[in-house]
């Protein structure tokens, strides 16, 4: 990310004309969390790319748009970069989460409930920084390689 500083916690960008506020995360990838309105209404297809591509992320960046929804609940879909959206995403998931305890929604050690549109996934932001994760695993296919 080109930005000064050592974080970027609920900082304003322009995205499309737009101002937008988001959350840089990083989990092993880049993550831009951005808080919403309507997780459902979102025309994804128009603005990920917009997020994607965005001049402060050269290598491009993941982005969450994500809904408090109580106080151990998040909805969130998330545009993937080189993907698109994704119905499930675990570093997405555990990046709106870090996102959520810096900005005040929720406490360190405490786990939150991401739901997604392929399913919940559980996930802790402890007090020593470890980000803990536990979902179900699903099988999308099957297949067989030739090399």
């Amino acid at each position: 990310m080109k930005a000064e500083g050592d974080s970027f916690i609920n900082k304003p960008i322009e995205v499309s004309g737009k101002e937008v506020f988001i959350t840089a995360v990083s989990m092993g990838n880049p993550h831009a969390v951005t808080y919403v309105e309507d997780v459902d209404r979102l025309e994804l297809e128009k603005i990920g790319p917009a997020y994607e591509n965005h001049p402060l992320f050269p290598e491009r960046v993941n982005t969450e748009f994500i809904k408090v929804l109580d106080s151990h609940t998040i909805q969130m879909r998330v545009w993937e970069r080189g993907s698109g959206e994704t119905w499930a995403c675990g570093t997405g998931a555990c990046a709106a989460a870090v996102a959520s305890v810096e900005n005040g929604y929720f406490k360190r050690g405490e786990e939150i409930t991401v739901k997604l549109r392929g399913g919940d996934l559980f996930i802790t932001y402890m007090e020593d920084g470890t980000v803990l994760m536990r979902g179900p695993a699903q099988t999308v296919f099957t297949g067989e390689i030739d090399v």
